[in-house]
């Protein structure tokens, strides 16, 4: 009975989607679009002045596609917005299905989420490693530079003991001082932009100040050790975070248990909470506490950044 109506609901869906001659890359541009509208002058004005601040929603949308971009998955991130937005019709359907439309847009936002909580995951064990290997990169470049104030040499002859996906970066800014431009301050301005890394940048920018100025490359080492103790804090605190999470869960899991519990200790309260007017809102209700709840939790509970 209920996959009937579902399967009926998607077929519609992709009816329209054939009519309006919709292409999963027109869709993933148009979802884009609509996180990153064009904005006027003042909006920018306020944004840049911390008036206004983004949408939390379309800023991690946005960090996800130019992750997936950085990666060279960026067909990853269409795939997410055909599955998110074919859960998000599914979500409403099933809401529609169980008779409690005030659950409908809740369940709906829920799993088309779904998908794009996937790609963070697995991103961030992407970017986790990057991270490591960015540490070690950036203390033997360091170590060589400061003996012998050549950056490029420094680089080319600690190359092979640096890992993908830095190798490939520092390859770039070899061939490109060597080959293409000798302009050693704008080739590593261009390795800045390759990795989004607050410690990073400081690093590059230090190393760009170092071209003119020898006497800051003291600083460099400093700079470097800071992805060190920001991994090492991260470390102490892993334990300390993951409890405010696995309580959260647990309390999550309790008020959604209590759903079937109240079957089988009466049958009567379980059809007046799924079925009456006041049952369906309260229902709504917790659904959407445990929706926005779950989002604070996340951003809380995440690893620490370094910010300049």
């Amino acid at each position: 009975m209920i996959l009937l109506p579902a399967l009926s609901a998607l077929l519609f869906a992709g009816a329209i989607a054939l009519l309006l001659n919709l292409t999963p890359e027109q869709i993933s541009d148009d979802i884009l679009k609509m996180m990153s509208p064009k904005q006027s002058l003042r909006k920018q004005i306020k944004e840049a002045m911390g008036k206004k601040k983004k949408s939390l929603i379309a800023i991690e949308i946005r960090n996800i596609h130019n992750a997936l971009v950085s990666t060279g998955k960026e067909n990853m991130f269409t795939a997410v917005c055909v599955v998110s937005i074919t859960l998000f019709v599914m979500g409403g359907v099933l809401a529609g299905l169980i008779g409690n439309l005030f659950l409908a847009p809740i369940s709906a936002v829920a799993m088309a989420l779904i998908p794009f909580v996937y790609a963070k995951s697995n991103l961030s064990y992407y970017d986790k490693h990057v991270k490591e290997e960015l540490e070690t990169a950036l203390s033997i470049v360091t170590t060589s530079y400061m003996r012998n104030d050549n950056i490029v040499a420094a680089i080319r002859e600690n190359l092979d003991y640096i890992k993908p996906p830095v190798r490939d970066i520092f390859k770039r800014f070899i061939a490109e001082a060597t080959v293409i431009n000798a302009d050693i301050p704008l080739g590593l301005q261009h390795l800045r932009e390759r990795i989004d890394n607050q410690i990073y940048y400081e690093w590059c920018d230090t190393l760009i100040a170092c071209q003119n100025d020898r006497t800051q490359k003291n600083s460099l080492m400093p700079v470097a050790g800071k992805l060190t103790d920001v991994r090492l804090v991260n470390s102490e605190l892993k334990t300390l975070l993951m409890e405010p999470r696995k309580e959260y869960w647990t309390m999550a899991a309790m008020v959604a248990g209590n759903i079937p519990l109240l079957y089988l200790i009466n049958k009567d309260w379980f059809h007046t909470m799924l079925f009456s007017l006041p049952g369906k809102i309260v229902l709504a209700l917790s659904a959407g506490v445990i929706l926005v709840t779950a989002a604070f939790m996340f951003k809380y509970t995440k690893p620490i950044e370094y910010k300049r």
